[in-house]
């Protein structure tokens, strides 16, 4: 079984207002008539890929994609945008706003990451309008994922590039190193934004594979890219998400009755297992399926696999 679908076009697109002067572009493909499924991306401000459309049996799902407040094709574009209509809970109540204007009664969550957060929030919020959830890489936005990532855990594994994290800021910077970056990014001199934003992306680039793969680098070093993934990522998780600490797996649930599948690579650098673990046994009737040779990245072995398992079995 081939891991991904053919390539599966755009059916219709466009812009939705979701108001606070923001509108979200969104996309449809697939089966109009078919299961509906709504694709949560990463960062927070990755935006879209087409490669996502493909996890998804076009004769069978009606797959809906959108660009978050900020990220892609969505303006005003969070690269220099104010950014204090831009929390969770705005990105919860943008899919509600979308689920009406499709009006689609329940639909399946699909999200790796950051898109993993949304879905959980979305779902813990509005249980009766999910049908299922598919999570890969499952992060919750605890101190303790964060401190992992960005304040010396992960450092003990890619070494080099934490130096190279860390190089941006100064030494008063370094002991708070999210503070620090939340500066560097809303420094007047846009020069200095941009390095900052690289710098931060990058450091994400080098540790989302379980092989290094330039390939990942150099997406995460476009400045374009990098400025918008930054400052999105700075301001979301100096907020901590806007959640209570622990929220979204005290919440879990809420759940019940929420099939669900947890898609986690064993060697997964920037989420580690032991969230999805902990998630696992928190939320009743979910399902744990633990990727022996891959880290955080979807293209790892055994991911894309898991991940296609998953939505045939929910069609």
């Amino acid at each position: 079984m081939d891991e991904l679908y053919p390539p599966t076009p755009v059916r219709a697109d466009g812009m939705l207002d979701v108001g606070d002067g923001h509108r979200i572009y969104c996309q449809e493909a697939g089966n109009p008539k078919g299961k509906p499924v709504v694709v949560l991306h990463g960062g927070p401000g990755s935006g879209t890929a087409p490669m996502t459309r493909r996890h998804f049996d076009p004769e069978a799902y009606r797959i809906i994609l959108f660009d978050q407040r900020g990220a892609g094709r969505s303006t005003p574009n969070a690269g220099d945008d104010d950014l204090s209509a831009n929390t969770l809970w705005h990105l919860v109540s943008d899919m509600e706003k979308l689920r009406e204007r499709l009006n689609i009664e329940r639909w399946q969550l699909f999200g790796g990451s950051w898109g993993s957060t949304l879905a959980l929030a979305y779902a813990e919020t509005h249980p009766s309008r999910v049908s299922e959830m598919v999570l890969r890489g499952v992060f919750t936005v605890r101190q303790r994922e964060l401190d992992w990532l960005y304040r010396g855990g992960a450092a003990n594994l890619f070494p080099a590039e934490w130096d190279a994290f860390l190089e941006p800021l100064d030494e008063r910077q370094r002991e708070d190193p999210l503070a620090g970056y939340a500066e560097l990014l809303h420094s007047p001199d846009r020069a200095v934004r941009e390095r900052a934003a690289i710098a931060w992306s990058v450091w994400e680039g080098a540790t989302v594979a379980l092989l290094p793969q330039q390939s990942f680098v150099h997406q995460y070093a476009n400045p374009q890219f990098a400025l918008t993934f930054a400052r999105l990522a700075v301001h979301y998780f100096q907020h901590g998400a806007w959640l209570e600490e622990g929220q979204l797996i005290r919440d879990a649930g809420k759940l019940e009755g929420i099939p669900g599948v947890l898609v986690q690579g064993r060697y997964d650098a920037v989420c580690p297992p032991i969230t999805a673990y902990q998630l696992h046994r928190a939320w009743p009737g979910s399902t744990l399926k633990l990727t022996e040779s891959a880290g955080h990245a979807v293209t790892d072995p055994g991911i894309l696999a898991a991940l296609r398992e998953a939505t045939d079995s929910f069609r």
